[in-house]
């Protein structure tokens, strides 16, 4: 059991990392004090592709952790 959690582990962080990298970059300036960064606090409604990355992303991340607190209590008997 423990060896089955530890490779799905293993193979679902590969998966998040390429799905952290295939999520659409954000255009948005690095210079806090540029006029163009009116919008610096807004956050706009994801839509589209870039909204089925961030929900993947978050169950992946999700079931990274239950997994990961499943071997800590396993490895602790």
């Amino acid at each position: 059991m423990y060896n089955l959690l530890l490779t799905i582990l293993l193979v679902l962080s590969v998966v998040i990392g390429i799905a952290i990298f295939m999520q659409p970059t954000k255009n948005q300036s690095s210079n806090v004090f540029d006029a163009s960064s009116g919008d610096l606090f807004e956050r706009s409604k994801a839509r589209g592709f870039e909204a089925v990355m961030q929900r993947l992303t978050g169950i992946l991340v999700f079931f990274w952790l239950a997994i990961a607190l499943a071997l800590t209590v396993l490895s602790s008997r």
